[in-house]
């Protein structure tokens, strides 16, 4: 189910260095305010936990699960040059897995890492702030990646839709409209976060349970489907 030859390629593709720069650039924003916070408001758990849910989790990580995510595949298939990879014999539902993996890859790596460093530096990883959230990003990766990718397998539009499912459904309507906040990767992932620090600092409006079933539910069915739409692409000259 993992192609070598398909990860190498998928890598180089998102690790360009124009997308290289466009992914590392919100990690970076995200510590360079967390110093700046520390030392203007010194170590304090609630600042931190604000921070990390607002800044980390609810926009750097869905932002970089969308790069990440679509940038997979999506260039591929808007330029034509997928056809080469799908003359090649290897199954189509091994390449969408093997993107899946790298997507989910790059997305930890520029998501949860930073959020881990940038707990650190806000409190220490007082009541397991820090690692409660680098729990959540790690998890959320994981969907965020696979919804992603799927969208770049089925829209030319991937990246608005993308955005528009990050910034406007998760941050604005899972904010005012409390329904939404079900159907939210964001939610899903503060339910594992909350049960990482306990407390009342990191909250969420999905049980654990849910949540888990929901994360795993969801990220089957997006790779499942994805494959099975790759299938449907029909090379030049294919019966």
């Amino acid at each position: 189910m993992y192609d070598p030859t398909v990860a190498r390629l998928t890598y180089r593709a998102l690790l360009g260095r124009r997308r290289a720069l466009i992914l590392g650039a919100l990690p970076l924003l995200l510590i360079a305010i967390s110093v700046v916070v520390r030392a203007l408001t010194g170590a304090d758990d609630q600042t931190a936990s604000d921070l990390l849910g607002k800044l980390a989790l609810a926009t750097m990580v869905p932002i970089i699960g969308v790069i990440a995510g679509t940038g997979a595949i999506g260039p591929e298939i808007d330029d034509g040059s997928v056809v080469y990879l799908l003359s090649k014999p290897v199954k189509r539902p091994t390449i969408i897995f093997t993107k899946l993996i790298v997507a989910i890859a790059v997305t930890m790596v520029f998501s949860a890492l930073p959020t881990l460093i940038a707990g650190f530096i806000l409190n220490g990883n007082g009541q397991q702030i820090a690692v409660a959230y680098t729990v959540a990003a790690l998890v959320s990766s994981i969907a965020y990646a696979a919804l992603f990718l799927l969208l770049g397998t089925v829209s030319r539009h991937a990246v608005v839709f993308g955005l528009v499912y990050a910034l406007v459904w998760e941050a604005l309507f899972g904010s005012l409209v409390p329904g939404a906040r079900t159907l939210s990767v964001q939610q899903w992932s503060l339910a594992v976060a909350h049960k990482v620090a306990g407390g009342d600092l990191v909250t969420s409006d999905v049980g654990l349970t849910t949540a888990t079933v929901l994360l795993v539910a969801v990220t089957v069915l997006a790779t499942w489907y994805a494959g099975q739409k790759l299938r449907t692409l029909k090379l030049a000259g294919e019966e």
